[in-house]
């Protein structure tokens, strides 16, 4: 039987760097540490869910892939000026009712929006 979702693993060119951007635009919890073989790990928490970035050279072209977090519409507003000031590329979508924002060197795609579907 499934229960919650433990970690969710994203490939991204310099962990450290996504890292700081979820921490500086939401808040994020960030554990850096190495593994029982000696690997670099870094993990962020978003709320309840935590993300493992792996290090990896991607050149990821942009389709529509994205993660989406339910939020209020004033708190998707908040961190579109949060992202506006920090000039980064983002978008807002449907009415303003979903904001979509890309890494500068992971190329992340996230997408956050009311309640689904």
């Amino acid at each position: 039987m499934l229960d919650a979702i433990g970690h969710i693993a994203l490939i991204v060119k310099e962990p450290s760097r996504t890292a700081t951007l979820f921490k500086d635009l939401f808040g994020a919890q960030i554990v850096a540490r190495k593994d029982g073989d000696g690997h670099e790990e870094t993990y962020v928490r978003l709320d309840r869910t935590w993300f493992v970035l792996v290090q990896a050279e991607v050149d990821r072209p942009r389709n529509g892939d994205h993660i989406a977090f339910s939020v209020s519409k004033s708190t998707l507003l908040e961190t579109a000026e949060r992202l506006k000031s920090m000039k980064a590329e983002f978008f807002l979508a449907r009415s303003d009712t979903a904001l979509y924002f890309f890494g500068r060197q992971s190329r992340l795609q996230a997408g956050y929006d009311g309640p689904g579907p």
